[in-house]
């Protein structure tokens, strides 16, 4: 969360299963249900941690996920959006990681309030899932980006993608 000034440092990861599926957690504005998206695993650095701490710390709050090999930065981007009632302005660094896991993921260990009333699940897809999937994914171009890195492997330096910029109000309540 900003306060308009400040933007938020954010980590977040990539996670790729031995099929080469990527895990996405589901989320919507918590007092309207109905308004959903799906993203990548990953949240705001705490106190004095790195990026890769913060990365590897969401990924076991949210999953349950802690065997992984935590891989290079592949993109970075900036977005604002509104969600809970205010105005986030972030940036992401996205990691690759990868895990030996491919069945069931353990599921959410340590939420916070905001988070508990506003994921409702996680599950794998494949490239080809997110190729036709006609929910809202963020970043806006995963599938196509996921693509890429499966096609031609790891940037050799991280992709700056272009800025997502979700206009209107915040909505009352909290992400």
């Amino acid at each position: 969360m900003t306060d308009g000034t400040e933007v938020r440092q954010v980590a977040r990861i990539i996670l790729l299963d031995p099929d080469d599926r990527v895990l996405l957690l589901h989320g919507h504005e918590p007092d309207d249900p109905t308004d959903t998206w799906w993203f990548t695993p990953g949240g705001g650095l705490e106190g004095d941690e790195t990026r890769e701490q913060a990365a590897l710390r969401e990924l076991a709050e949210e999953t349950g996920l802690t065997d992984v090999e935590l891989g290079p930065v592949l993109w970075r981007r900036r977005c604002s959006f509104p969600f809970a009632g205010r105005r986030w302005d972030q940036d992401e660094w996205y990691y690759l990681a990868r895990t030996r896991h491919t069945g069931p993921v353990p599921g959410p260990q340590a939420l916070t309030e905001l988070e508990s009333r506003s994921l409702s699940g996680l599950r794998w897809w494949t490239s080809a899932e997110l190729s036709v999937a006609h929910e809202t994914v963020y970043p806006i171009r995963l599938a196509e980006l996921l693509r890429t890195l499966l096609d031609e492997g790891p940037p050799s330096r991280p992709v700056v993608l272009a800025p997502e910029i979700v206009e209107g109000a915040p909505a009352t309540g909290a992400q």
